[in-house]
């Protein structure tokens, strides 16, 4: 089968500017689970198109495989076409809707959601790096080549490390936690249920909970990102002028790539951080 993946831009995930199909979650880009929900497909002359920002759950690639007749897949909420199985000789394609299990990552919060499904998932340990002595898991983990934990890292629940990443000492990574590749998680750090890109620096002192981090992000000492309003109500997001209710209680911060702080920063909940961006010591980033 032939699977074309449209990797376009999305500028609803700004801060993030990468191409949903080139951002690593769980450690494999979004085009890898993409066309691993169709690898073991036979190859019967159908041609399968899939939007980069669209994973569709192994239920829908299931029916694609049986279907004996094209299919096209759109958003019920803005008509976009998602996904299309043209078979050969079939008649028009039959219009099917997206199941629950089905994700498409229109915002930064969607990301999120993913990680957790894949890294909340992993039922076994893959550890091709170092685990030193003094190191507590509590869970599953996935260590890339290269990549070293250092002794007083405690892991609850399940985390993906990428390749060639540095791992405390000392420091506390917990809910579903994945980093990319090169990045640096130091002493007395936590991070929580959070999506880190490459080359990602959190040396000491900080605090990441539930947030998206771009590439080549370095958080000076003391970074703390918010993730609870004091009302307790869900988070919203500011989109071309209206409000959106992000479905979440607990939402950091979405740092975009290259972003630098200066020690001790302090980050409102549901904030973001354009590319390039940059905070003074003591700074504190309420809008």
């Amino acid at each position: 089968m032939e699977v074309l993946i449209d990797s376009r831009t999305v500028e609803t995930l700004f801060p993030i500017t990468r191409a949903p199909a080139d951002i690593k979650v769980a450690g494999r880009t979004i085009a890898e689970l993409i066309r691993e929900r169709f690898a073991a497909f036979p190859d019967d002359g159908r041609r399968l198109r899939v939007r980069g920002d669209f994973l569709p759950s192994p239920e829908l690639a299931e029916l694609v495989r049986t279907s004996a007749q094209s299919l096209s897949v759109r958003d019920e909420c803005d008509g976009a076409e998602l996904l299309t199985a043209e078979l050969p000789g079939s008649d028009a394609a039959t219009m099917v809707p997206p199941d629950a299990g089905s994700l498409r990552i229109r915002y930064p919060w969607d990301l999120l959601t993913l990680n957790e499904r894949l890294v909340g998932g992993l039922e076994t340990d893959e550890i091709f790096g170092v685990v030193r002595d003094r190191v507590t898991i509590d869970g599953h983990i996935r260590l890339g080549r290269g990549s070293v934990i250092l002794p007083g890292v405690y892991i609850e629940g399940n985390a993906v490390f990428g390749e060639d990443c540095k791992i405390g000492p000392n420091c506390y990574i917990r809910g579903n936690t994945a980093t990319g590749d090169r990045c640096h998680i130091g002493q007395a750090v936590e991070i929580k249920n959070s999506l880190l890109f490459d080359r990602v620096s959190v040396g000491h002192l900080s605090y990441v909970g539930d947030s998206v981090i771009g590439d080549r992000v370095n958080f000076g000492a003391g970074t703390i990102i918010s993730n609870l309003r004091h009302d307790g109500r869900n988070h919203r997001w500011k989109y071309r002028g209206e409000w959106l209710d992000t479905g979440r209680r607990k939402f950091g911060a979405v740092i975009g790539e290259g972003v630098h702080t200066g020690i001790h920063s302090a980050i409102y909940p549901g904030r973001m951080l354009p590319p390039g961006a940059e905070t003074r010591p003591g700074d504190v980033v309420e809008r």
